[in-house]
């Protein structure tokens, strides 16, 4: 049985991320992140006009953009090699299923963080207009990746399981769409207590919530990283029964 190890994923991930960085797709999806995410903050928002030194209605902003741009960076990644053949081809190569999932990861959630870093100068020039506090603008920052390695790992997931680029993004799109509103319903309504936990617990926006109040929450990050994990195997899972059909 075939070890997993980190350089092959690690090759397959420089390869991958190579790609990204010569397609389209990921420049558009940057863009459309910091201008979506920046007009909500100083247009919809009306940020200055609120006098508050905080971020938090720029970060609680960032589950609903990733609805759009997730599928945009994860659409191409499993989807496009069935649609090309090249997956027999993957499959055939010295590969275990854990290399070959945790090196697209890497790429795209490298993509993903890269549009996040991309986010900096926006803080950073609003720092010299008030007292803000830098550790829970961490906080938000470090919920904001964590909730993106779950969300891109999802989006992973549905790319294997779609045929062309299209349906991986309507299949992300509708997925993630799920999992970032879902918590909607337990506040639109009036449901028993339990009936909203059981709900919230799918939510990724819900577990984000504490984030974006600056809480450092072991709970929430457990969350998302056996989230994490859990797509990432369910991908492997994917995988292993493509082979042996």
């Amino acid at each position: 049985m075939k070890k997993f190890i980190p350089y092959r994923a690690l090759t397959l991930a420089r390869k991958e991320l190579n790609q990204y960085l010569n397609a389209p797709a990921f420049y558009g999806a940057a863009v459309f992140f910091l201008v979506f995410t920046s007009v909500f903050l100083f247009y919809f928002n009306r940020y200055f006009s609120t006098d508050q030194a905080t971020l938090r209605p720029y970060f609680s902003f960032f589950p609903i953009v990733f609805i759009f741009v997730i599928p945009v960076i994860t659409m191409r990644s499993w989807a496009e090699e069935r649609k090309t053949g090249t997956v027999e081809l993957l499959l055939t190569m010295p590969f275990t299923e854990w290399d070959l999932v945790i090196g697209k990861f890497i790429s795209a959630f490298t993509v993903l963080c890269m549009i996040l870093l991309a986010t900096l100068p926006l803080p950073l020039s609003l720092l010299g207009l008030g007292h803000f506090d830098a550790g829970t603008i961490f906080c938000e920052y470090f919920g904001v990746f964590l909730l993106g390695a779950s969300a891109t790992s999802l989006g992973l997931l549905l790319s294997c399981l779609s045929k062309n680029q299209a349906g991986a993004f309507l299949g992300s799109a509708v997925a993630l769409m799920f999992v970032m509103l879902v918590n909607m319903l337990a506040l639109s309504f009036n449901m028993p207590q339990w009936l909203a936990r059981f709900i919230n617990f799918f939510s990724l926006s819900y577990h984000f919530e504490s984030f974006s109040k600056g809480l450092l929450d072991t709970r929430e990050m457990m969350y998302f990283i056996l989230s994490t994990a859990l797509f990432l195997y369910l991908n492997t899972k994917v995988i292993l029964f493509r082979k042996w059909r």
